[in-house]
């Protein structure tokens, strides 16, 4: 029930992924320009990563169910708040609802799910977190079609305002129903089992979140998680001119592409999280950075529609991955004392990217004429994250060597 909980969250605050549906019945009805359109998600974007840095704290001071019951007020508010505007034709109202109070109840409500499922499932983090994390990957899935629908039937406002309602009425049940497990508790699994006992009590160190910030390891992952969320957005902004411009489909047929990513950025949130359990993070870490390095540097390369789908669709897989194998390597790291803090400081990465990622492959297209020069950056990018990877490792085991001397 605790992990349904988790989804329960993050399967409404995902419908931010389902925002490319609104822009068109939005540019139609106010006569707003695409790119004033596409600045609330990026605000958006933006303050999911400020509010899991500043906000974050309040998973681990004031517990779960407080943090994820504000999440709800502040998300619902921002989607009611788009309904006001787009009835007033306000937007700087739509700026603010949706991004600003929407972008920080999707911080809020990002982070207090996880930080508790690790605690939960020591012995299954990964597996754990990317059950939840899985749920934001789908959603766009689920309200995609549903908003599609509600606008053509009922209309925009009157769709905000009923969602609106029904993700605060999930959020709050969810968030009720969240809470950590007692001090010193262990799951029935561990209980009696020595080898399993000491598996679940490895982790490197149980840091405060200052403590956290002063090790090279915290700055090692915010610029692995950096890199792969940055050439992710980057290439899901342009996935639709991409392959019309590398296989010559049509629009009709790259939107079917198109539709197809979230269905394997969800997929590659619970197996890549669920592998991470088997081989350890930094192995799948080093996994997902290989992929890429071919991935990006090949895609442009497959006019064959086929190859394309599954270069594109594996590229989304470990994008999703590093998003849901992120929290458990957190807890492997640093502890469960303060993971909920120091995860909101880890996704001030993705505010970063959020802007970096579209800007930089909109700039090289307009420089360039072609995708071409991007997707070999990006792949170039990855050689760091991957450098990275193997530093984080190589100081990951000089602590241990050091906690067994000290031991």
């Amino acid at each position: 029930m605790i992990a349904a909980s988790a989804v329960g969250i993050h399967i409404s605050i995902g419908s931010v992924y389902a925002y490319s549906v609104m822009i068109n019945p939005m540019e139609d009805l106010l006569g707003w320009e695409i790119v004033d359109i596409t600045f609330a998600f990026s605000i958006a974007i933006l303050f999911l990563g400020l509010s899991s840095a500043f906000l974050g704290f309040l998973v681990d001071t004031k517990g779960p169910r407080f943090s994820g019951s504000l999440s709800a007020t502040f998300y619902t508010l921002g989607i009611i708040g788009t309904g006001l505007a787009v009835q007033f034709g306000s937007y700087p109202l739509f700026v603010f609802s949706y991004g600003v109070l929407g972008g920080i109840g999707l911080g809020l409500g990002y982070i207090t799910p996880v930080s508790t499922l690790i605690k939960w499932f020591p012995e299954r983090r990964g597996l754990a977190t990317g059950m939840a994390i899985m749920g934001f990957g789908f959603a766009a899935l689920i309200f995609g079609p549903l908003m599609a629908f509600m606008f053509e039937e009922i209309g925009m406002p009157l769709t905000f305002y009923i969602l609106g309602g029904v993700y605060f009425s999930l959020m709050m049940i969810s968030a009720s129903y969240l809470e950590p497990p007692p001090e010193n508790w262990h799951p029935e699994s561990v209980n009696g089992n020595s080898h399993k006992a000491k598996k679940s009590n490895t982790d490197l160190s149980n840091s405060s979140a200052f403590e956290a910030l002063k090790t090279p390891r915290f700055y090692f992952l915010w610029v692995m998680l950096f890199i792969n969320i940055t050439c992710g957005i980057g290439i899901i902004s342009v996935a639709s001119p991409l392959a019309q411009e590398v296989t010559g489909v049509t629009i009709l047929q790259a939107s079917a592409i198109v539709g197809l990513m979230g269905l394997f950025n969800g997929i590659g949130r619970i197996v890549w999280a669920s592998l991470s359990d088997v081989i350890g993070r930094p192995l799948t870490y080093a996994t997902f950075f290989v992929i890429q390095i071919i991935g990006f540097s090949m895609i442009i390369g497959f006019e064959n529609v086929l190859m394309f789908q599954i270069m594109l669709y594996l590229i989304l897989s470990c994008y999703g991955g590093g998003f849901a194998t992120v929290p458990a390597f957190l807890g492997d790291l640093f502890g469960t004392k303060q993971v909920g803090t120091i995860h909101g400081y880890l996704l001030t990465a993705w505010s970063a990217a959020g802007i970096a990622g579209p800007m930089i492959i909109s700039v090289l297209r307009e420089t360039t004429g072609s995708y071409a020069m991007s997707m070999q950056i990006f792949s170039g990018f990855f050689v760091v994250a991957l450098l990275s990877t193997g530093l984080l490792w190589l100081n990951m085991k000089k602590v241990r060597k050091q906690n067994q001397v000290v031991a």
